[in-house]
């Protein structure tokens, strides 16, 4: 079989094309280069996926390419990238919300765009895969793609992929969602690949601490923290360099514990900070939900959700309000669950469905 593995030059990717070449399969690497000098982020101070390093990337790709002996394409997808995630990202925080480009690009390019300008290229294959830690299966009534999660509880990336669609999953292989890291590390060194396992894997979206270059100076407005009575503690130096739940870099001092941004004003272009305790919500509105393995669900129903990638799922009521818009209660209070954020829903191992914060 033909198959289109996206390649990153990281250890996952490259072990991955070696795992489906041994199996006897036609690998066809395949990397997208979205970062330019002309999107202003020309600094390497933090790990990341967009940024001036991606050239050292596509490098490593590459030679891992060349080392396992399979054939290699770079797909140009920059204005792709900038007119959907790039937009995406800049709307979002400009609105007062928390973005998280990693999931329209997983949706909208690296499982979308990426494939069929592949082929427009003349790049022909029968599946694409992806050093992903994830899982998926067929339901045998409902012949529905699902989505579960990893084996590897430490590296699953469930929750990144919980906007596919159907057809998308109908084409995806992920050989790495029935393995452990550890195993991926120890078939890395045993091929001859132990500079892959030293190599930082992305931490975040940009690889520079300063994002202020992807926005118009009109949107980055300087405005007032206030408190939730809405006293003035001092100014902000614009809504794009915070989100909820952030401690640090505030420049507030002077209070007798910690204090932590607890919501976004756009309105008012101001900065809302509260204690600790101001962070928790047991409930919380969601719009646009995908529901990636299950047909949706006509009555209310409990399941487990997440608000974030670090966070274990949490027992929660799903109900369902007007149109495409939900409302789920947690059974317990959960901190910093921010407007712009993905909620994904699970029941043990399969994730039923996602959707984005809208409060």
């Amino acid at each position: 079989m033909r198959i289109a593995l996206g390649m990153s030059g990281g250890i996952d990717s490259s072990m991955c094309a070696m795992i489906l070449r041994e199996m006897g399969h036609t690998v066809i690497g395949i990397t997208m280069a979205k970062w330019s000098p002309d999107s202003g982020i020309l600094a390497s101070d933090k790990r990341g996926c967009f940024g001036p390093s991606e050239p050292i990337s596509l490098e490593s790709a590459k030679k891992a390419a060349k080392k396992i002996g399979v054939e290699h394409h770079v797909i140009d997808l920059e204005h792709e990238f900038r007119d959907c995630v790039l937009s995406y990202y800049t709307r979002d925080f400009e609105e007062g919300r928390t973005p998280n480009p990693c999931i329209i690009c997983n949706r909208e390019i690296k499982f979308g765009r990426l494939l069929s300008k592949s082929r427009e290229l003349g790049i022909s294959f029968d599946l694409f895969a992806t050093g992903h830690y994830v899982r998926t299966a067929q339901d045998t009534v409902s012949q529905r793609y699902q989505l579960l999660k990893a084996i590897d509880s430490h590296k699953d990336q469930s929750y990144f992929l919980s906007m596919l669609s159907q057809d998308q999953l109908s084409n995806l292989y992920f050989p790495l969602g029935s393995m452990k890291k550890e195993e991926i590390k120890a078939l890395a060194r045993s091929k001859g690949f132990e500079y892959l396992e030293k190599k930082k894997e992305s931490q975040d979206f940009l690889e520079s601490f300063d994002n202020s270059p992807l926005f118009d100076k009109e949107s980055v407005r300087p405005g007032d923290f206030v408190d939730i009575n809405g006293k003035i503690l001092g100014r902000h130096q614009g809504l794009i360099r915070y989100t909820i739940g952030q401690r640090k870099g505030l420049g507030l001092a002077g209070f007798d514990s910690p204090r932590y941004v607890i919501g976004l004003d756009k309105a008012k272009n101001q900065v809302v900070i509260g204690k600790e305790e101001d962070l928790y919500r047991s409930s919380l509105i969601t719009s646009g939900i995908n529901w990636v393995s299950i047909p949706e669900p006509q009555t209310e129903f409990t399941c487990e959700a997440k608000v974030r990638l670090a966070q274990c799922p949490e027992p929660c009521l799903v109900r369902r309000l007007d149109g495409n818009r939900y409302q789920v209660e947690f059974q317990r209070p959960i901190s910093a669950i921010t407007p712009g954020q993905l909620l994904a829903l699970y029941r043990n191992d399969l994730v039923l469905g996602a959707g984005f914060i809208e409060s």
